[in-house]
């Protein structure tokens, strides 16, 4: 089959669709599966077990507000059984090669799926960082195991078991992750931008301010100046940066503040290794990098 249905998506007139050695695996014994980011490539990979490897499209290290997909990756997109993304809000490129190629029935976007519990961003919009709860990865392993074992139903019971496992696993984690954070729950904190509040009010943090209200939005002067007055008046005792940005900005403006500057974090985890133990791994490095910094002494 051929498509030529946007000047967005040409490059689909001249490529067949059909997986290369270079798209997603065809697995034996399951669908082939393609995921947007690797948050929730882990989630799939962690249901899917031994029956194969989802494929995951952002490349490890890349940014994911601006990443632009090869022609490879449309005809990975076009042959996969199912495509899991968290959903336009945080992946707007992915949307056009979607809606391009079709069906829908092939795409599960997670961020809207029945039991998520979304928050907005104060300026408008819902925030797409739910994984940041891992009540909503709970919920999201559910919908990734019913989805694959409608798919493949010989294999229901192990996408079941699978699912039930990583729920167990992540409780643990919930409960680790409390223990770690207990003692930095009063700390005014800064963030590089506006990604952590399904964290921070799951485990009680205290964020006063945030370097970037977007995902993709560049400070102006003014809103700089702003936090840099806001360290000081909030008592702020750590900014963080982040993996995919540099920290140039963040560092003029915390400088002469006496606000410590934390390890950087990764929320979206493209700097950690993919795989199932990334999700656990992204949890944890968050929470550590926060408890560090505030048990530092000034």
């Amino acid at each position: 089959m051929i498509y030529c249905l946007r000047p967005l998506v040409l490059v689909l007139c001249l490529l067949p669709v059909a997986a290369k050695a270079d798209g997603p695996r065809v697995l034996t014994d399951g669908p082939t599966v393609l995921t947007d980011m690797p948050v929730v490539q882990s989630l799939v990979a962690q249901v899917m077990g031994d029956l194969g490897t989802p494929q995951v499209l952002l490349q490890q290290g890349a940014d994911l507000h601006s990443f632009q997909l090869r022609p490879s990756q449309v005809q990975a997109i076009a042959a996969a059984d199912v495509l899991f993304w968290v959903g336009p809000e945080l992946t707007p490129w992915l949307q056009d090669t979607i809606d391009a190629i079709g069906p829908a029935s092939q795409t599960v976007a997670l961020l809207n799926a029945p039991g998520v519990a979304q928050r907005g961003y104060d300026q408008a919009g819902t925030d797409p960082h739910a994984w940041l709860d891992p009540a909503n990865a709970m919920v999201w392993l559910d919908v990734i195991a019913a989805e694959l074992s409608a798919r493949d139903q010989i294999n229901q019971p192990t996408y079941t078991a699978n699912a039930a496992a990583a729920k167990a696993a992540i409780l643990r984690l919930d409960a680790d992750i409390k223990a770690i954070l207990a003692p930095a729950a009063a700390a005014p904190l800064v963030v590089y931008h506006d990604a952590y509040g399904y964290f921070s009010t799951r485990y009680g943090l205290n964020i006063v301010g945030e370097l970037e209200l977007g995902d993709a939005s560049a400070p102006s002067a003014e809103r700089l100046a702003g936090i840099r007055a806001a360290l000081q008046s909030e008592g702020a005792v750590c900014i963080f940066p982040e993996a995919q940005h540099d920290p140039k900005l963040l560092m003029s403006v915390v400088e002469g503040t006496g606000v410590r500057v934390g390890a950087a974090v990764d929320p979206e985890g493209t700097s950690l290794p993919y795989g199932p133990e990334l999700y656990g791994a992204l949890m944890i490095g968050l929470a550590s990098a926060i408890a560090d910094c505030v048990a530092q002494e000034g």
